[in-house]
Protein backbone atom coordinates (compact mmCIF):
# COMPACT_ATOMS: atom_id res chain seq x y z
CA UNK A 1 0.00 0.00 0.00
CA UNK A 2 2.76 2.70 0.74
CA UNK A 3 4.79 1.78 -2.44
CA UNK A 4 1.41 2.54 -4.44
CA UNK A 5 0.48 5.56 -2.66
CA UNK A 6 4.51 6.47 -3.00
CA UNK A 7 3.89 5.74 -6.84
CA UNK A 8 0.60 8.04 -7.07
CA UNK A 9 2.19 10.78 -5.65
CA UNK A 10 5.30 10.47 -8.02
CA UNK A 11 2.97 10.44 -10.87
CA UNK A 12 1.08 13.68 -9.09
CA UNK A 13 4.63 15.32 -9.27
CA UNK A 14 5.19 14.76 -12.46
CA UNK A 15 1.74 15.90 -13.68
CA UNK A 16 1.90 19.37 -11.62
CA UNK A 17 5.70 20.03 -13.45
CA UNK A 18 4.36 19.72 -17.00
CA UNK A 19 0.50 21.42 -16.45
CA UNK A 20 -0.31 24.90 -16.02
CA UNK A 21 -2.46 25.82 -13.54
CA UNK A 22 -4.07 28.59 -11.75
CA UNK A 23 -4.66 26.60 -8.52
CA UNK A 24 -2.67 26.87 -5.53
CA UNK A 25 -3.71 23.34 -4.17
CA UNK A 26 -4.52 19.61 -5.47
CA UNK A 27 -6.22 17.13 -3.68
CA UNK A 28 -6.38 13.77 -4.60
CA UNK A 29 -7.97 10.92 -2.51
CA UNK A 30 -6.56 7.30 -2.90
CA UNK A 31 -8.37 4.62 -0.24
CA UNK A 32 -7.72 5.96 3.17
CA UNK A 33 -5.20 8.14 1.92
CA UNK A 34 -4.91 11.96 1.28
CA UNK A 35 -2.42 13.69 -1.27
CA UNK A 36 -2.37 17.36 -1.05
CA UNK A 37 -0.18 19.25 -3.67
CA UNK A 38 0.91 22.44 -3.02
CA UNK A 39 2.57 25.47 -4.96
CA UNK A 40 5.79 26.03 -4.61
CA UNK A 41 6.90 29.37 -2.88
CA UNK A 42 11.05 28.65 -1.96
CA UNK A 43 13.54 30.31 -3.61
CA UNK A 44 16.99 30.26 -3.99
CA UNK A 45 20.00 32.70 -2.53
CA UNK A 46 19.65 34.84 -5.70
CA UNK A 47 16.02 35.20 -5.71
CA UNK A 48 14.78 33.29 -8.32
CA UNK A 49 12.79 30.78 -7.88
CA UNK A 50 14.36 26.95 -7.43
CA UNK A 51 11.31 25.91 -10.29
CA UNK A 52 10.98 28.28 -12.79
CA UNK A 53 7.36 26.24 -13.82
CA UNK A 54 4.44 26.04 -11.64
CA UNK A 55 6.88 24.87 -8.66
CA UNK A 56 4.36 21.87 -7.32
CA UNK A 57 7.51 21.11 -4.81
CA UNK A 58 5.67 20.92 -1.87
CA UNK A 59 4.13 17.29 -1.22
CA UNK A 60 1.72 15.80 1.69
CA UNK A 61 0.29 12.73 2.54
CA UNK A 62 -2.33 12.32 4.91
CA UNK A 63 -4.21 9.38 6.32
CA UNK A 64 -7.90 10.24 6.53
CA UNK A 65 -9.34 9.07 9.55
CA UNK A 66 -11.38 5.73 10.01
CA UNK A 67 -15.18 5.89 9.71
CA UNK A 68 -17.16 5.29 13.06
CA UNK A 69 -18.97 2.24 13.42
CA UNK A 70 -22.05 2.45 15.71
CA UNK A 71 -21.49 -1.46 16.13
CA UNK A 72 -18.41 -3.26 15.94
CA UNK A 73 -17.84 -7.38 16.72
CA UNK A 74 -14.12 -8.78 18.00
CA UNK A 75 -13.98 -12.38 17.50
CA UNK A 76 -11.67 -15.13 19.46
CA UNK A 77 -10.40 -13.10 22.18
CA UNK A 78 -8.06 -15.37 24.44
CA UNK A 79 -7.54 -14.11 28.42
CA UNK A 80 -4.05 -15.22 29.91
CA UNK A 81 -3.85 -14.75 33.92
CA UNK A 82 -3.75 -15.61 37.33
CA UNK A 83 -6.23 -16.89 39.82
CA UNK A 84 -6.65 -16.29 43.40
CA UNK A 85 -9.32 -16.34 46.03
CA UNK A 86 -10.55 -14.82 48.93
CA UNK A 87 -11.06 -16.62 51.88
CA UNK A 88 -13.35 -15.66 54.89
CA UNK A 89 -14.32 -19.18 55.82
CA UNK A 90 -14.98 -19.50 59.81
CA UNK A 91 -13.20 -23.28 60.06
CA UNK A 92 -14.34 -24.01 63.43
CA UNK A 93 -17.96 -23.51 62.33
CA UNK A 94 -17.18 -25.08 58.99
CA UNK A 95 -15.82 -28.40 60.56
CA UNK A 96 -18.97 -29.00 62.56
CA UNK A 97 -20.85 -29.28 58.90
CA UNK A 98 -21.31 -32.32 57.56
CA UNK A 99 -18.82 -31.18 54.20
CA UNK A 100 -15.37 -31.49 56.23
CA UNK A 101 -14.50 -34.83 57.20
CA UNK A 102 -11.73 -36.13 58.76
CA UNK A 103 -10.98 -40.00 57.09
CA UNK A 104 -7.93 -40.36 59.63
CA UNK A 105 -6.86 -38.90 62.87
CA UNK A 106 -3.24 -38.59 61.57
CA UNK A 107 -4.23 -36.39 58.72
CA UNK A 108 -6.32 -34.04 60.67
CA UNK A 109 -9.57 -32.00 59.85
CA UNK A 110 -9.89 -29.64 57.29
CA UNK A 111 -8.73 -26.35 57.54
CA UNK A 112 -7.05 -23.11 56.60
CA UNK A 113 -4.33 -24.58 55.49
CA UNK A 114 -5.78 -27.01 53.45
CA UNK A 115 -7.08 -25.13 51.02
CA UNK A 116 -3.74 -23.27 50.71
CA UNK A 117 -2.87 -22.59 46.95
CA UNK A 118 0.55 -22.53 44.49
CA UNK A 119 -0.23 -18.54 43.29
CA UNK A 120 2.46 -19.06 40.32
CA UNK A 121 0.74 -22.23 39.23
CA UNK A 122 -3.44 -21.33 40.07
CA UNK A 123 -4.21 -19.93 36.96
CA UNK A 124 -7.19 -18.01 34.86
CA UNK A 125 -7.81 -18.60 31.06
CA UNK A 126 -11.35 -17.09 29.00
CA UNK A 127 -11.72 -17.51 25.63
CA UNK A 128 -14.14 -15.54 24.55
CA UNK A 129 -16.02 -16.17 21.49
CA UNK A 130 -17.06 -12.85 20.06
CA UNK A 131 -17.13 -9.46 22.21
CA UNK A 132 -19.24 -6.69 20.89
CA UNK A 133 -18.61 -2.77 21.15
CA UNK A 134 -22.38 -0.48 20.68
CA UNK A 135 -21.89 3.10 20.33
CA UNK A 136 -23.82 5.41 23.12
CA UNK A 137 -22.52 8.58 22.92
CA UNK A 138 -19.66 9.92 19.99
CA UNK A 139 -18.09 6.66 19.97
CA UNK A 140 -16.32 7.69 23.54
CA UNK A 141 -19.12 6.03 25.83
CA UNK A 142 -20.15 2.72 24.27
CA UNK A 143 -21.10 -0.96 25.89
CA UNK A 144 -19.17 -3.93 25.61
CA UNK A 145 -20.94 -7.12 25.78
CA UNK A 146 -20.19 -10.56 24.37
CA UNK A 147 -20.08 -14.51 25.72
CA UNK A 148 -17.35 -17.16 26.12
CA UNK A 149 -15.50 -19.75 28.71
CA UNK A 150 -14.09 -18.98 32.01
CA UNK A 151 -11.85 -21.21 32.99
CA UNK A 152 -10.18 -21.49 36.54
CA UNK A 153 -7.39 -23.81 37.37
CA UNK A 154 -6.47 -23.91 41.63
CA UNK A 155 -3.56 -25.43 42.33
CA UNK A 156 -3.12 -27.03 45.89
CA UNK A 157 -0.12 -26.74 48.13
CA UNK A 158 -1.70 -29.52 50.03
CA UNK A 159 -2.92 -32.93 50.56
CA UNK A 160 -6.99 -32.14 50.43
CA UNK A 161 -9.23 -34.25 48.28
CA UNK A 162 -12.91 -34.11 46.43
CA UNK A 163 -14.86 -37.05 46.86
CA UNK A 164 -18.33 -37.02 45.70
CA UNK A 165 -19.58 -40.25 46.95
CA UNK A 166 -22.29 -40.69 48.37
CA UNK A 167 -22.36 -37.03 48.70
CA UNK A 168 -19.92 -33.99 47.69
CA UNK A 169 -17.21 -33.48 50.66
CA UNK A 170 -13.57 -32.94 51.29
CA UNK A 171 -11.14 -34.06 53.14
CA UNK A 172 -6.96 -34.12 53.81
CA UNK A 173 -5.65 -37.16 52.29
CA UNK A 174 -2.96 -39.62 53.59
CA UNK A 175 -0.79 -39.32 50.69
CA UNK A 176 0.77 -36.12 49.00
CA UNK A 177 0.54 -35.24 45.00
CA UNK A 178 2.69 -33.57 42.48
CA UNK A 179 -0.55 -32.05 41.01
CA UNK A 180 -3.99 -31.14 42.55
CA UNK A 181 -5.90 -28.98 41.19
CA UNK A 182 -9.35 -27.88 41.39
CA UNK A 183 -10.81 -26.99 37.68
CA UNK A 184 -14.05 -24.62 37.11
CA UNK A 185 -15.75 -23.56 34.03
CA UNK A 186 -18.13 -21.48 33.72
CA UNK A 187 -20.00 -19.78 30.33
CA UNK A 188 -20.31 -16.48 30.71
CA UNK A 189 -21.87 -13.38 29.28
CA UNK A 190 -19.80 -9.82 30.67
CA UNK A 191 -21.74 -6.58 30.19
CA UNK A 192 -19.42 -3.08 30.79
CA UNK A 193 -19.78 0.39 30.32
CA UNK A 194 -16.69 1.27 27.81
CA UNK A 195 -15.34 4.59 27.83
CA UNK A 196 -12.63 5.30 24.77
CA UNK A 197 -10.78 8.81 25.15
CA UNK A 198 -9.54 8.23 21.48
CA UNK A 199 -12.09 6.44 19.53
CA UNK A 200 -10.36 8.00 16.17
CA UNK A 201 -7.12 6.00 17.25
CA UNK A 202 -6.86 2.46 17.09
CA UNK A 203 -4.07 2.67 19.88
CA UNK A 204 -5.27 5.21 22.52
CA UNK A 205 -6.35 4.47 25.98
CA UNK A 206 -9.83 3.11 27.37
CA UNK A 207 -11.38 1.73 30.46
CA UNK A 208 -14.17 -0.58 31.03
CA UNK A 209 -15.83 -1.97 34.27
CA UNK A 210 -19.14 -3.63 34.64
CA UNK A 211 -20.32 -7.45 35.73
CA UNK A 212 -20.78 -10.48 34.02
CA UNK A 213 -22.84 -13.88 34.86
CA UNK A 214 -21.72 -17.28 34.78
CA UNK A 215 -22.75 -20.73 34.52
CA UNK A 216 -20.70 -23.92 35.88
CA UNK A 217 -21.05 -26.02 33.22
CA UNK A 218 -18.06 -28.12 34.37
CA UNK A 219 -16.10 -28.76 37.70
CA UNK A 220 -12.99 -31.57 38.49
CA UNK A 221 -10.18 -32.03 40.75
CA UNK A 222 -7.29 -33.59 39.15
CA UNK A 223 -4.62 -35.27 40.96
CA UNK A 224 -1.56 -36.41 40.25
CA UNK A 225 0.68 -39.35 42.57
CA UNK A 226 3.50 -41.89 42.89
CA UNK A 227 1.16 -43.98 44.93
CA UNK A 228 -2.31 -43.39 42.49
CA UNK A 229 -0.85 -42.36 39.58
CA UNK A 230 -3.29 -39.64 38.12
CA UNK A 231 -6.68 -39.26 39.38
CA UNK A 232 -9.83 -37.14 37.85
CA UNK A 233 -12.72 -36.82 40.04
CA UNK A 234 -15.95 -35.21 38.07
CA UNK A 235 -19.07 -33.21 39.74
CA UNK A 236 -20.16 -30.25 41.01
CA UNK A 237 -18.83 -30.78 44.84
CA UNK A 238 -21.54 -28.60 46.17
CA UNK A 239 -20.15 -25.43 43.76
CA UNK A 240 -22.81 -22.95 42.92
CA UNK A 241 -23.92 -23.18 39.60
CA UNK A 242 -24.11 -19.21 38.84
CA UNK A 243 -21.21 -17.15 39.89
CA UNK A 244 -21.91 -13.27 39.76
CA UNK A 245 -18.61 -11.00 39.22
CA UNK A 246 -17.22 -7.31 38.96
CA UNK A 247 -15.46 -6.97 35.66
CA UNK A 248 -12.96 -4.71 34.59
CA UNK A 249 -10.49 -3.56 31.60
CA UNK A 250 -7.83 -1.30 30.94
CA UNK A 251 -6.12 -1.05 27.47
CA UNK A 252 -3.03 1.45 26.82
CA UNK A 253 -2.04 1.30 23.47
CA UNK A 254 -1.82 -2.39 22.48
CA UNK A 255 -1.51 -3.25 25.68
CA UNK A 256 -5.17 -4.35 27.40
CA UNK A 257 -5.25 -5.78 31.56
CA UNK A 258 -8.05 -7.62 32.77
CA UNK A 259 -9.60 -7.86 36.25
CA UNK A 260 -12.38 -9.98 38.08
CA UNK A 261 -13.65 -10.61 41.13
CA UNK A 262 -16.60 -12.90 42.46
CA UNK A 263 -19.33 -11.19 43.88
CA UNK A 264 -20.71 -14.54 45.53
CA UNK A 265 -19.37 -17.49 47.42
CA UNK A 266 -17.95 -20.29 45.39
CA UNK A 267 -19.51 -23.13 47.12
CA UNK A 268 -23.21 -23.52 48.52
CA UNK A 269 -24.37 -22.51 51.90
CA UNK A 270 -24.04 -26.28 52.87
CA UNK A 271 -20.66 -26.12 52.74
CA UNK A 272 -20.41 -23.23 54.92
CA UNK A 273 -17.32 -22.60 53.25
CA UNK A 274 -16.47 -18.69 51.92
CA UNK A 275 -14.38 -18.27 49.12
CA UNK A 276 -14.48 -15.62 46.67
CA UNK A 277 -12.29 -16.21 43.09
CA UNK A 278 -10.33 -13.68 41.33
CA UNK A 279 -8.52 -13.29 38.30
CA UNK A 280 -5.74 -10.29 36.36
CA UNK A 281 -4.23 -10.99 33.23
CA UNK A 282 -3.63 -10.29 29.93
CA UNK A 283 -5.99 -9.29 26.69
CA UNK A 284 -5.05 -10.70 23.87
CA UNK A 285 -8.12 -8.49 21.64
CA UNK A 286 -7.77 -5.66 18.81
CA UNK A 287 -10.02 -3.31 20.98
Amino acid sequence: MKRFVSMVAMVCIALGSNAQSTQETDTIKVGNFVIIKKKGSEENTTGTSKNSRDNYNLLRVERRPAKRKNLSTNWWILDLGFANMRDNTNYGFAQAGSYFKTLRPQDGPVNENSYRLNRGKSSNVNLWFFMQKLNISKNVLNLKYGLGLEMYNFRYDSKISYNNDPAPYVFNDSISFSKNKLYAGYLTVPFMININTTPDKRKGFSFSAGVSAGYLISSSNKQISAERGKQKEKADFYMEPFRLAAIGEVGLGPVRLYGSYSLNKMQKDITRVEQFPYAIGVRLSTW
